[in-house]
């Protein structure tokens, strides 16, 4: 059970994170559950209901047997440390409310885990998927619908709900997107004639009227499309063609990005496409071409 004050301080910090953060819904979201499943397990913990004085005596010990609690419920190395993290969040906020010292907590050290590297397509993989998706329906405007959707994703490196929160108000489609991505930041992406001439192909037979508030991609009942429909499109494509799991629409986003830079991109240009809000998350596509180069080292040099 969590006291009112510590709810009321959570929901204070939450509001502090989307405001001043730009955090996004999913993100408050996970935050939320993350803070209070930790603030339930230590008024169950210690016994008793912890309001904001019980929080700030926090100690060492208790932080191990929390950790040790949410690793006994199956949770893995990545996520208890995205848990963590959210915590430390919250206690340093609430330190500087409240006044107390909150070493116990922020000098918690995170799980170590492996960080998983994108899995981008080779491109001509990345052809392929786009070429083929189209295949994956027998009603002309929903396969011309599917395979706009897929050339976005690679083309311009859109995540997919970014895609799908394209409306009529963003027709015809130029030069360039305005995409508000995640945290509602906004940014600039270039659109490459073979995107827009998908989009343009799909528009011309659907079937249903495209007004301002509309989305630009519909499902067959003329309502939003669904994201589940689109990754079980490609899915099927993936097995028709043979290619491996990690064929995903998210790796679509990837592929775009691990070829832009395969072909010299500039890091700090890629991070802007991307809408990466930090430049260490446009850094792993670095890591997936040198993994790459070591694997062609390894399998060419004579001496290898």
């Amino acid at each position: 059970m969590i006291s009112p004050a510590a709810r009321d301080a959570l929901q204070g910090w939450l509001d502090a994170q989307k405001a001043l953060k730009g955090a996004s819904d999913n993100t408050i979201s996970a935050y939320s559950r993350d803070v209070a499943g930790f603030l339930a397990f230590m008024s169950e913990h210690k016994g008793e209901t912890q309001g904001l004085a019980p929080l700030a005596q926090i100690s060492v010990g208790d932080m191990r047997s929390w950790m040790a609690f949410t690793r006994g419920h199956d949770v893995g190395s990545r996520s208890l440390a995205r848990k963590l993290s959210a915590v430390k969040s919250f206690y340093r906020w609430l330190s500087e409310r409240e006044g107390f010292e909150p070493t116990a907590v922020l000098s918690t050290r995170s799980p170590k885990f492996q960080r998983k590297l994108p899995r981008p397509l080779a491109e001509d993989a990345a052809r392929e998927m786009i070429d083929t998706v189209e295949m994956q329906s027998s009603t002309p405007w929903v396969a011309a619908r599917d395979q706009a959707v897929v050339t976005l994703l690679y083309g311009c490196g859109l995540r997919i709900s970014e895609a799908l929160g394209l409306t009529g108000r963003d027709l015809p489609i130029g030069d360039a997107l305005r995409i508000l991505g995640k945290g509602n930041k906004e940014r600039m992406v270039p659109v490459i004639p073979a995107a827009r001439d998908a989009v343009d192909a799909y528009l011309r037979i659907c079937p249903y009227d495209m007004i301002a508030d509309s989305p630009v991609f519909l499902g067959v009942r003329g309502g939003r499309l669904n994201p589940r429909i689109v990754q079980k499109v490609v899915e099927k494509t993936r097995m028709q063609l043979g290619l491996p799991s990690s064929a995903t629409p998210h790796a679509m986003r990837h592929s775009f990005a691990t070829h832009l830079l395969n072909a010299g991109g500039d890091l700090r240009a890629i991070q802007e496409l991307l809408g990466h809000a930090s430049l260490s998350t446009t850094q792993a596509y670095t890591a997936v071409d040198s993994a790459r180069l070591w694997e062609v080292y390894q399998r060419a040099h004579p001496k290898a």
